[in-house]
């Protein structure tokens, strides 16, 4: 027998400095949840140079619930038109959080599930029992939903799917603690602002004709009604059209551009996202024999309770990110008053290692067991304090059901892995039988 393989921390601190970044990230590639045990009992808060890590479940809910102390400055340069998510605890994360979730509303939630499932039954259909489940489903069925119920029509939903795409890459994969060239980098830049350009003219576009359009139905709103009820057909209805319908005060600042801003962000925060959960769930599914036999039972029940909880928790194996990230605005001593409390100085890039917090047997029992239906609150799959995610409810149903509908097919089989580009899913090729 060779000699027994070296602890992960001991490996970090024979290396120099400037090369422990590059070894750290590819632990968290290649064998993450050992090596995230490893920290929680070893070293709970990892310092590197370029970024301090934090493992416990207890210090990433400490460090998440202080966003103006633990900031998300990084995504400044990231985002244009002030976005919601660019801002810290203030008036406008405040205002226009409120008023997109209000128009997101959840009594929508049966309604946008029922669309969900139409749209992945008519992607199957399409199919013909061969599909690449990445950029012909797991993309294409956000899209749709970005196009149909948020309202973002006009645009060919590969569009929607690339915009979505740079965005997310450049954001939240092109970070000082990413490994990646200079001249990477520069491409991935280039791309985003290339993509940004075309996102801004579509959705100036956009909000001036649907704007035209609402105002054009106000002024025979009473007859259309009467118009309506004859024909039976509903009004249009969706949130590009309930932000353009709804009147705010002056003094509320929610006006045509920020409403604009608005759709933009449904856009980039919907499909990608989506996307690489849903490709990750169905590939850990069929992995495990067992688990996915499991999974096709709870389907086919009225109840999706039942099936959505092995979703969930599916993605505390599989996240689409296991870490979220931040940066110090002022000094701050995380985890005072334990053996491994660490003074951050302001400045510092903070990475919540949220997969590892998943796994911490203080928030869940037995945490190396896959067991459907734990406390939901202790998952962070849709991120966790103010920035927790804006569409958190639509992914709720969005998710799960996209996952669902493709597990249904008889003899659902993969040609081989998931083929990524960096961080990002390329192509997953599927069958299944007609």
């Amino acid at each position: 027998m060779g000699p027994a393989p070296t602890a992960f921390l001991e490996r970090i601190d024979r290396e120099p400095e400037p090369a422990r970044l590059e070894l750290v990230r590819r632990f968290m590639a290649d064998d993450p949840l050992s090596f995230f045990n490893e920290l929680r009992a070893k070293r709970p808060i990892l310092v590197l140079k370029e970024c301090t890590l934090v493992a416990l479940f207890d210090d990433v809910i400490e460090m998440l619930s202080m966003p103006r102390v633990f900031t998300v400055k990084l995504y400044e340069p990231k985002m244009a038109n002030n976005y919601l998510m660019m801002h810290d605890e203030d008036a406008i994360h405040y205002r226009e959080k409120s008023i997109m979730q209000g128009l997101l509303n959840r009594d929508d939630l049966p309604k946008v599930r029922e669309m969900v499932a139409d749209i992945c039954k008519g992607l199957l259909a399409k199919g013909d029992g061969s599909i690449d489940a990445v950029d012909g489903y797991c993309r294409l069925a956000p899209a749709t939903i970005v196009r149909d119920y948020f309202g973002l029509i006009g645009m060919h939903r590969k569009d929607l799917m690339e915009w979505s795409y740079w965005a997310q890459v450049d954001t939240f994969y092109n970070q000082p603690f990413d490994i990646a060239t200079p001249e990477e980098r520069r491409q991935i830049e280039a791309s985003h602002a290339a993509s940004g350009e075309k996102l801004g003219k579509y959705i100036a576009s956009l909000i001036f004709t649907r704007s035209i359009a609402v105002r054009i139905q106000s002024m025979w709103s009473p007859l259309r009604k009467i118009v309506q009820k004859f024909r039976g057909k509903p009004l249009p209805d969706d949130i590009v059209a309930r932000m353009l319908r709804t009147r705010f005060p002056k003094e509320v600042d929610f006006n045509l551009e920020r409403a604009g801003v608005n759709a933009g962000g449904l856009l980039i925060g919907t499909i990608e996202t989506t996307a690489q959960a849903t490709v990750q769930t169905i590939q850990f599914l069929l992995k495990r024999p067992k688990l996915l036999e499991q999974a096709r039972s709870a389907a086919v029940i009225d109840d999706p309770a039942a099936f959505d909880g092995i979703v969930w928790e599916a993605l505390r194996f599989v996240p689409i990110s296991p870490y979220m990230f931040r940066q110090t605005a002022s000094e701050y001593t995380l985890a005072k008053g334990t053996s491994h409390e660490t003074k951050i100085p302001p400045g510092t890039n903070v990475l919540a290692l949220t997969q590892s917090a998943m796994f911490d047997p203080k928030a869940f029992e037995n945490p190396a067991e896959f067991k459907a239906g734990r406390n939901w609150y202790h998952y962070f799959t849709f991120g966790y304090g103010a920035h927790e995610c804006l569409g958190k409810y639509v992914g709720m149903v969005m998710i799960p059901e996209i996952v669902r509908q493709i597990l249904l097919q008889p003899k659902l089989e993969a040609a081989g892995d998931i083929v990524y580009e960096g961080h990002m899913p390329k192509s997953y090729a599927l069958t299944y039988q007609a």
